[in-house]
């Protein structure tokens, strides 16, 4: 039995939804919204293609209706506008979230949140301090789709499966996110191994030219369709798996940190080995002098951030 309630049903709540259903990763469904028609209307939507997916509940409710839930996920929030940094967003979307977790308090029970509302870092924060949860059941989508992204733009011109390529983006889901490159892996195999072989002859200014992609995917897609909503909704329901499967998968979650990395009292993304408890445990690797004075930099942006908020 998982039950899974989505907490805002505008693009991409809506897309998680419908992922969520076709995963079969929950047997019930709740979706919440201020806008409770909308919410509504989506439930029977779903509901009227159960012939083709596993049988799940599915409707709408309100935040009293979460009590019970396995897994509550937090995408409401002011829509990011077009040149708009995900950091900008803070002051309009800390009053939205805080709310939210403030009236969700008494019916937390054993469940994890799911945050993904940016700047996901800082909402992941926001809403572990207003929860009072333990740190291991309040986690951000953080830079899973960053580094999904990532792999994605060095499967492209390595001409591999983007499934056969490990690479990782830590630290701010955002500009200040650091790129991995010492630990990116084809197949098992380390780049200065592997690049000889591929006779792309690819030098600095193409790995210049990854990271500025994946970095600008965000505002390109918004600038294009106005929002981003199929990636970051796969990205939730692969953590939703995790989770929902004890999987003990790893993915770059944004947690927070007491510790690890040599970073303490910061929400951010690094490895992190998730199952049904939620984290079960930060994986820390070793970095490159340059990578780790990186991740410094991004846990202070998003410090900042977050500073009298």
């Amino acid at each position: 039995m998982s039950k899974i309630s989505i907490i805002g049903v505008g693009d991409v709540g809506a897309s998680l939804a419908y992922t969520t259903q076709l995963s079969g990763s929950a047997t019930e469904i709740l979706l919440v919204d201020a806008n409770r028609e909308r919410a509504e209307g989506h439930a029977l939507d779903m509901n009227h293609g159960l012939f083709f997916t596993a049988p799940t509940k599915i409707r709408a409710g309100d935040l009293a209706d979460c009590g019970g839930s396995d897994l509550i996920i937090i995408t409401a929030g002011a829509r990011q506008k077009e040149n708009e940094t995900r950091l900008e967003l803070t002051k309009r979307n800390v009053a939205i979230v805080r709310s939210i977790t403030n009236d969700l308090k008494g019916y937390l029970d054993h469940t994890k949140i799911l945050v993904i509302t940016n700047p996901v870092d800082v909402m992941t924060r926001v809403v572990l301090e207003a929860s009072g949860l333990p740190f291991n059941r309040v986690f951000g989508s953080g830079t899973v789709l960053d580094s999904a992204r990532f792999r994605y733009e060095i499967s492209h011109r390595c001409e591999v499966d983007p499934r056969n390529v490990h690479a990782y983006v830590i630290g701010e889901h955002g500009d200040s996110e650091v790129f991995l490159w010492s630990r990116v892996r084809i197949a098992g195999v380390e780049l200065e191994w592997f690049c000889p072989q591929c006779g792309k002859k690819c030098n600095i200014e193409d790995r210049d030219s990854i990271e500025h992609a994946v970095r600008q995917s965000a505002y390109h897609l918004i600038e294009a369709k106005g929002y981003t909503n199929y990636g970051v909704s796969l990205a939730a329901r692969r953590i939703i798996g995790a989770v929902a499967r004890n999987e003990s998968s790893v993915l770059t979650v944004s947690v927070f940190l007491d510790g690890e990395y040599g970073l303490r009292d910061v929400c951010l993304s690094v490895p992190c080995v998730l199952n049904s408890t939620g984290v079960y445990r930060v994986i820390e690797a070793p970095l490159a002098e340059e990578e780790r004075e990186r991740l410094f930099y991004s846990a202070g942006v998003i410090r900042s951030a977050g500073k009298g908020l």
